[in-house]
């Protein structure tokens, strides 16, 4: 972390003594070590949450509205605080296991104040994320279920979705955005194992006029999923949710035509602020929380070129400041704008983005601890891939085929492999591409998923609940959306989840026979059912047999 701190020396004679000492001045507290790291993809789903600081914090100063986690399909995660290292460590113990696969938000306000009263932390607080890890899979899918979201005589067209928790039950949820009904659609996990969603339900919450993309967030922070859309015929809205599935209250910001939407803390207060690209203004519109979720009028921010589309949060140069990538439909370029703390950017230089951007994502996608950017670009027919330097510069694309009109594209561990593999939605060409990463960066193409009509994008969840991601793709125009799971690769009897089963799966299979309830305590990677050697559905002495025979090589 790079920071400029100001002090002011008096040389004074030595009978002197300067009131008040080096001590009463105002330094502020800073940041000094993350568990689990940033940008790591392979934290525990149970995981802890430790942030050490240069010197004790006041323990008033830490709480829900100052320390706040939250996860794209976990949602708003609450916890316990517990202090260490003499209160110079904080760790924030979550009250349930976060979902894997997950990218978690760690956000501190700037409110935080060390213990004895010498500053707080610095102006524009301090975010950084990481992602829960995933379990080993074949990478390949199984069609399981496809649900319309129309009614007889309908046409909504879907143009995307969020996968999250949206009724606090454990299981990861699906809200749809339907652009020509202008409304959320909420289908619920059947929160049984199978893996999949109930009817719709009549749980519809209307929008403002052509929602397209979207966000979830937690803006009035009372611990529930909100989701935010940007609508094409103009403004924000955000629909507060309810813990139930229902998201209602609907508030709208006047924000211009906006086609991309992000969700961070912007000015360090702590809460999750919204930006927006706005194409036909060619800015980015900033909006900051009071808290209570409701929001300034925008402050319009320089985007770099013309066509301000695609958008991602991010910390492109690892200081703990959210930068905005911003790209560009008209321009087809790219630009990272660096946070400097206070809702100000400055502009990194622009890179070719290999045709007109449409939407950006982000991942560390070779492993390097910096994050990169990987962006859908319409016409052009491909996705590219621009890996960072960690310090808000990219490097050149490489882009990789979609055949046609590209409008989305999405990263994910597919394979639990422990790297970022690339999905592709071809509109134009009737497909979902599915690419393998090499650990390095580099993608290979896998397999094409034809679509009944055209695709819009694609959601990756893990909607049974065993640890690989599973994938639903949402036609835009035959308006279905397709649920596939993942080909998990379980070795029954490998209850410590390395691929074998040896004597090193005996106690976690004693744990799991004698104490069932402590087996994802002591072993979060793993399932309980890997213990199940006979296949009937139980683990009981029973499977005793089948254990024995399989760690001898029967």
């Amino acid at each position: 972390m790079s920071r400029t701190q100001s002090f002011t020396r008096f040389a004074l004679g030595s009978g002197f003594a300067l009131a008040g000492s080096a001590a009463a001045l105002a330094v502020d507290l800073q940041v000094t070590g993350l568990s689990p790291q940033r940008h790591t993809g392979s934290a525990l789903i149970n995981t802890a949450i430790s942030i050490t600081f240069d010197r004790a914090v006041n323990p008033a100063s830490i709480n829900n509205n100052t320390f706040r986690v939250f996860g794209m399909e976990t949602g708003p995660v609450a916890g316990s605080f517990s202090f260490s290292n003499g209160n110079a460590t904080v760790t924030f113990t979550p009250s349930r296991r976060l979902f894997w696969g997950d990218v978690i938000s760690v956000t501190l306000a700037r409110s935080i104040a060390a213990a004895d009263a010498t500053g707080t932390l610095r102006s524009a607080g301090y975010q950084y994320q990481f992602m829960t890890h995933v379990k080993p899979s074949l990478g390949t899918f199984t069609e399981v279920q496809e649900w319309s979201v129309d009614q007889p005589g309908e046409f909504n067209r879907i143009y995307g979705g969020q996968a999250a928790d949206a009724n606090n039950d454990g299981w990861v949820d699906v809200t749809l955005v339907c652009e020509n009904s202008n409304d959320l659609r909420f289908y619920e996990n059947r929160a049984d194992g199978s893996g999949l969603f109930e009817p719709l339900q009549g749980r519809i919450s209307p929008m403002g006029p052509v929602p397209s993309p979207n966000v979830a967030s937690d803006f009035n922070n009372d611990g529930l999923l909100d989701i935010a859309t940007g609508n094409f015929g103009g403004d924000i809205s955000i629909a507060f949710g309810n813990g139930a599935g229902i998201f209602g209250n609907r508030v709208d910001i006047s924000a211009g035509s906006a086609r991309g939407i992000v969700s961070y803390d912007a000015d360090g207060d702590g809460d999750y602020d919204l930006a927006c690209s706005v194409p036909g203004d060619n800015k980015i519109f900033l909006m900051l929380n009071n808290g209570s979720g409701g929001f300034s009028a925008p402050t319009l921010i320089e985007g770099g070129s013309n066509g301000e589309y695609g958008l991602c949060a991010a910390d492109m140069n690892n200081d703990g400041i959210m930068d905005l990538v911003v790209g560009h439909e008209a321009g087809q370029t790219i630009q990272v704008l660096r946070g400097n703390g206070g809702a100000s950017y400055t502009g990194t230089g622009l890179r070719n983005a290999g045709g007109a951007c449409w939407v950006i994502v982000c991942g560390d996608v070779n492993g390097d601890g910096n994050i990169d950017v990987n962006s859908a670009n319409s016409g052009a027919g491909n996705a590219s891939i621009l890996l960072g330097n960690g310090d808000g510069t990219l490097q050149n694309r490489v882009t990789y085929s979609s055949s046609a009109h590209t409008p989305a594209t999405d990263l994910a561990d597919i394979d639990g492999d422990g790297d970022l593999d690339m999905l592709i939605s071809s509109f134009g060409a009737g497909l979902w591409r599915l690419y393998r990463n090499n650990g390095a960066g580099a993608f290979t193409f896998v397999q094409d998923f034809p679509a009944a009509s055209n695709p819009a994008c694609a959601i990756f969840l893990d909607a049974d609940r065993d640890g690989d991601m599973d994938m639903i793709q949402l036609d835009e125009i035959a308006d279905f959306a397709t649920l596939f799971h993942n080909n998990n690769r379980v070795v029954v009897g490998d209850m410590n989840c390395d691929g074998f089963v040896t004597v090193g799966d005996i106690a976690a299979f004693v744990i799991a026979l004698t104490t069932p309830e402590d087996f994802l305590i002591n072993f979060p990677s793993c399932e309980i059912e890997n213990a199940d050697t006979n296949g009937d559905g139980f683990v009981t002495v029973g499977d005793i047999a089948g254990f024995v025979s399989l760690l001898t090589g029967g």
